[in-house]
């Protein structure tokens, strides 16, 4: 059970790297659209997984592997973004949120 607190941080964290990768995404990588699912956060605030939908492209795990390579500058922007509200900024470990796939998959095998 996540408190409260938790769920501030991480809708916030949500939020803010939603808006790097708008806006600085073309430079960490070309030709895809990535949206911020859903952010959980530990107990302690140190750290967070983040669970990215990427759009617009077949090569889905190029586009994550550019974004764990430049993981450390996505967390300093991040920092300069929401440092004020944060003591420390979360370790960012990112996942691939496949949910969408799975059910354009499913709504595919129902229709035939």
């Amino acid at each position: 059970m996540e408190s409260t607190r938790q769920l501030k941080v991480a809708r916030m964290i949500q939020k803010d790297l939603g808006e790097l990768f708008q806006r600085d995404g073309s430079s960490w990588f070309t030709g895809a659209l990535v949206s911020v699912t859903k952010v959980r956060i530990s107990a302690d605030l140190s750290s967070a997984r983040v669970y990215l939908s990427v759009f617009g492209t077949n090569e889905k795990e190029k586009v994550m592997n550019d974004i764990k390579t430049y993981s450390p500058e996505i967390r300093k922007k991040l920092g300069l973004k929401a440092g004020r509200q944060l003591r420390v900024v979360p370790t960012l470990t990112f996942f691939l949120d496949d949910s969408v796939d799975y059910a354009a998959h499913i709504d595919e095998l129902l229709k035939k």
